[in-house]
């Protein structure tokens, strides 16, 4: 039985998966959606970006879970790709769904213009506001699924974007698979795209937007499910 760990993007928790989780379950998989610190139904924990990592890694833990699938959407790639390589033996594989990746010594706001999110946080006591209906449009999403994410979403801790992350070792040494959601762009960034010349990692598109597991959360199982199988 494989076990999954899904860790949702900024703003969300662990109820952003449950269409996904249920395809999965139906699988015969083990899963086990988390919400990180300060989000949902933590809301309002100042956490840091190794406040996240440590979630992930401490319910790995808790759980005595081995051969572990962790998935990070979105922000959520950069602590689950750190944790990835802190479970060790335990890992089976990491899945990246249109995420960012750690780099050792940078941000999730390295690389992009980061004013205006910085001034947000800053604005927000600490916390990254959440965003309106218009900023889920053109994502293969519908009226009813956007509301829903609207309704369900919570302001992010900041500091976790601006925390830089920290890596032991190359992140092209774990087996990894990363799924590119098309609507928000054909290719992924430079990081990704060099990280996806190494033999351990793979590349899966999916022809939606950047949150399938609303959009597309029975396509998006079947991936995660096909990437479980590889080892």
């Amino acid at each position: 039985m494989t076990h999954f760990v899904l860790v949702a993007g900024a703003r969300l928790g662990a109820w952003a998966w449950d269409e996904t989780a249920a395809e999965l379950r139906a699988a015969g998989h083990d899963v086990h959606p988390l919400t990180l610190s300060g989000l949902a139904e933590k809301q309002g924990v100042l956490a840091g970006q190794q406040t996240h990592v440590q979630d992930i890694v401490g319910e790995v833990e808790r759980l005595g879970l081995r051969d572990v699938v962790l998935v990070g959407h979105s922000y959520a790639g950069v602590p689950v790709g750190q944790a990835a390589e802190r479970i060790g033996d335990r890992l089976r594989r990491v899945v990246f769904v249109d995420a960012n990746v750690p780099v050792d010594g940078e941000t999730f706001l390295s690389g992009w213009p980061s004013d205006p999110v910085r001034e947000a946080i800053a604005a927000g006591g600490g916390f990254w506001p959440r965003a309106t209906a218009a900023y889920y449009a053109d994502q293969d999403l519908t009226d009813e699924q956007i509301a829903r994410i609207v309704a369900g979403s919570t302001p992010h801790p900041g500091a976790t974007l601006t925390e830089p992350a920290v890596l032991t070792r190359p992140l092209s040494e774990l087996p990894a698979t990363y799924v590119k959601c098309l609507l928000d762009g054909d290719e992924p960034r430079p990081v990704v795209a060099e990280l996806l010349e190494s033999e351990r990692w793979e590349r899966v598109d999916m022809d939606t937007g950047h949150w399938p597991m609303f959009s597309q959360p029975r396509e998006l199982a079947r991936v995660l499910h096909e990437s479980a199988a590889k080892g």
